[in-house]
């Protein structure tokens, strides 16, 4: 090599180091910061717009733990499974009745939560399967945990899974490296939920954290052919390594440190970044929610990425009242991934054979909103699935991808990026074409659900019960989650429910 070579080498290495070097410095203690945060928080510190949020995302969530029961297959195999293990009765297994472990609670409820993939959405997947489950299962074998105190066990468990994602500098970065942010930050935020559920100190916090860390798991291969229902226990599993956490640090078990920032930690193993967004994930701890500008709720029941071509899919028959027998072909436009995942191969998307398959499909799922004018769980059922007028709606989508300059906007994060970027178009038999390209959906912060379709949403999803619950329990239920601030005991909610 030349002297001129060994030169460049040396300097951009020397760039590197720098560069490293700084990075090291401005995310100096971010483990800790972020534990101290979770040990230190407040019902009385938190905005108020969040304790509604926080309310709104238990509702939801503990209704579609219920729900799955009966609509999805994989929800009794897991159930008589934990059943059969037996161990100590502490905490409620929802729709089935019953109790288990604490632990084993926790992966039940936060598999149930996720399999109608009904639930909220946020930067770093589904964010509420992963801290609510966790949190009741918790509250319920401690006893006498006031809802106030689950209410901030939830927000700083919600808080700390947005900043670790928002922290990242890689666009689709999940994508890229193959993860299920949901599952793998679970790991991280569930472990502060319980642990503030718990009532751990910063230090045992600390290590809560670094407990969690050391199960941190979630490839996204778990979504790929036949095991593709998998990915729907996503949260079970790092709720069960949450609760692990956080009680073999309230016994005395020493954590991994540094596990965010560390020479192996979270950015350096899974990202694979030197430049992570370090004030996005220790900025204004305690005094600034992301949340609540990211957090959105599903209207329809299936995967994020589908409610930007379902809501245009919704706005073509709308705004310009096309009808699905005058349709004569759909063409899915889309830059990201995310939204050619959904769409191919096109001829199984078209043909889903199980419920997920279904809800992880576009043209499916636009087909079902364009010959219906709504999605349904009961779109997704056996018999939805070879619903007649929407397969043959199905068969006349295609999909076309563009570059992302000509997409027209910025990129983002998770099924937010594809809004302002997907565009349905639909041609007519009389050769009128239409084209809707979303720039909000139903449920996003900036066009909020109601606590009445949320209501509704429970309701609906408490029909399915594989145990019967009667429907004066479940009105109060609806009521005392809505007086959550207010319980003395925030179990009583999931004990009622499983009476």
């Amino acid at each position: 090599m030349t002297g001129t070579g060994k030169k460049i080498i040396k300097e951009t290495n020397a760039a590197a180091d720098h560069v490293t070097s700084e990075a090291a410095a401005a995310g100096k203690d971010a483990t800790r910061k972020l534990a101290r945060f979770a040990a230190a928080v407040r019902y009385d510190d938190l905005p108020k717009p969040l304790v509604k949020l926080m309310k709104q995302c238990v509702l939801d969530t503990l209704g579609l733990c219920i729900g799955a029961t009966t609509l999805a297959p994989e929800a009794k195999i897991i159930a008589s499974y934990v059943k059969a293990m037996g161990g100590h009765a502490q905490s409620s297994i929802l729709g089935f009745g019953g109790k288990a472990p604490a632990a084993w609670a926790a992966f039940i409820n936060g598999s149930l939560a996720h399999m109608l993939d009904y639930d909220s959405t946020g930067d770093g997947g589904h964010t509420s399967v992963a801290t609510i489950p966790v949190a009741f299962a918790m509250a319920e074998k401690s006893g006498g945990v006031s809802g106030r105190d689950l209410i901030a066990a939830l927000a700083c468990g919600a808080d700390i899974h947005t900043r670790l994602a928002q922290s990242v500098d890689i666009q689709e970065w999940a994508m890229v490296e193959g993860w299920l942010p949901t599952q793998l930050l679970g790991y991280v935020s569930g472990a502060a939920t319980a642990g503030r559920v718990l009532g751990l100190d910063e230090r045992q916090m600390e290590n809560a954290l670094g407990i969690g860390f050391n199960q941190m798991s979630g490839s996204r291969q778990m979504a790929v052919g036949e095991a593709a229902h998998l990915r729907s226990m996503q949260a079970g599993f790092s709720g069960q390594g949450a609760v692990l956490a956080a009680e073999l640090a309230e016994h005395g078990i020493i954590g991994s440190k540094e596990i965010i920032e560390g020479r192996y930690g979270f950015f350096k193993t899974y990202v694979r970044t030197e430049t992570p967004l370090w004030d996005a994930l220790t900025g204004r701890l305690g005094t600034y929610y992301s949340l609540l500008e990211t957090h959105a709720f599903k209207v329809w029941p299936a995967c994020g990425i589908t409610r930007v071509t379902t809501t245009a899919a919704s706005e073509l028959r709308e705004r310009f009242g096309v009808r699905a027998q005058d349709i004569e072909a759909i063409t899915v436009t889309g830059s990201l991934d995310a939204t050619r995942l959904l769409c191919e191969p096109m001829d199984r998307k078209r043909r889903p054979k199980t419920s997920i398959d279904g809800k992880y499909s576009i043209p499916f799922t636009t087909a079902v909103m364009l010959v219906k004018g709504n999605v349904t769980l009961r779109d997704y059922t056996a018999e939805g699935l070879q619903d007649p007028a929407v397969l043959a709606m199905a068969d006349r989508v295609t999909y076309r991808n563009i570059p992302d300059a000509e997409a027209g906007t910025e990129g983002g994060r998770g099924s937010a990026a594809t809004i302002g970027k997907t565009t349905v178009e639909v041609r007519t038999r009389d050769g009128k074409v239409y084209s809707s390209k979303p720039q909000s959906v139903p449920g996003d912060a900036e066009n909020p659900v109601s606590d009445e379709l949320l209501e509704a949403k429970f309701r609906d999803c408490a029909s399915f019960a594989a145990k019967n619950i009667n429907s004066g329990n479940i009105e109060r239920a609806i009521e005392m989650i809505w007086d959550l601030e207010n319980l003395a005991d925030a179990g009583e909610i999931t004990r009622l429910l499983c009476a």
